[in-house]
């Protein structure tokens, strides 16, 4: 397959994102229970990590879902495929929707958990250098990293060195899962696609990066609640951002003039 990235104006992404919310608009309900899973998924493991008395791990947890999003928008590509095909969306266009590519798709997955894996290293590196090993009580924590040199220092720190691992995981993904949910292609061909995405339409692509991290960031300060909107949003307009981005066409075989 011969892969050709499309340049785009800096008004493009503006653009997805209203495509995104048009699907959603056209399969509310499907999109809405979709998101709801997600929502209760995240509820869940926030209150397992309070449970097991490793609340100090939902900073790095809700960070280190940046890292694994792409992963939860293969659902909402589901659904947007449905509705390019005229038909009406349900659970099993969601749900199902890795099944025809589940081994690529696994791959890439693994890749994204080992960047979020460098993060949670990261984050232990940074705590163990601004307070030590000794882990503070909840209050104390979050107060400390609002009112202190430590805690403010170890958030601008981590703040650069997430940021520029989140862009990592960005640049080799978003459009790498799409790519291999549309193509019989290799994972690594989909991230090839995707770090040539960037690279050929690099602003752009840097303010898509910035809605996506802003939107997620709105959704988790809601207490997960408007994820259930947001992320079947992000994941249809990364769609659309696809189709436009990425054009896929089968190689045109060479023949010999003398045979």
């Amino acid at each position: 397959m011969k892969i050709t990235i499309q340049p785009v104006g800096m008004g493009r992404p503006k653009a997805w994102l209203a495509a995104g919310i048009e699907d959603f608009r056209q399969a509310a309900a499907v999109s809405l229970a979709y998101g709801m899973f997600w929502v209760g998924l995240s509820i869940a493991v926030t209150v397992g990590a309070i449970y097991l008395g490793l609340w100090h791990w939902l900073l790095p947890l809700v960070a280190g879902f940046m890292f694994i999003g792409p992963l939860v928008a293969v659902g909402s590509y589901g659904i947007s495929r449905a509705l390019e095909a005229n038909r009406a969306p349900h659970l099993g266009d969601a749900f199902g929707a890795w099944r025809p590519h589940a081994g690529q798709l696994a791959m890439m997955g693994v890749m994204l958990v080992l960047v979020l894996l460098a993060w949670f290293n990261i984050a232990i590196l940074l705590f163990a250098i601004f307070f030590g090993h000794a882990v503070p009580s909840p209050t104390d924590l979050y107060a400390a990293l609002l009112t202190t040199p430590q805690g403010l220092g170890m958030i601008a720190v981590g703040t650069v060195l997430g940021g520029f691992l989140a862009f990592g995981a960005f640049s080799i993904s978003v459009v790498a899962i799409p790519t291999l949910m549309d193509r019989d292609l290799t994972f690594m061909e989909g991230i090839e696609a995707s770090v040539r995405t960037v690279s050929c339409n690099f602003r752009p692509m840097l303010l898509w990066a910035a809605i996506l991290t802003g939107c997620v960031l709105v959704g988790v300060l809601t207490f997960y609640i408007g994820l259930a909107l947001i992320l079947p949003v992000l994941g249809f307009a990364s769609w659309h951002a696809y189709e436009e981005l990425v054009v896929i066409k089968p190689r045109e075989e060479k023949h010999d003039l003398h045979g």
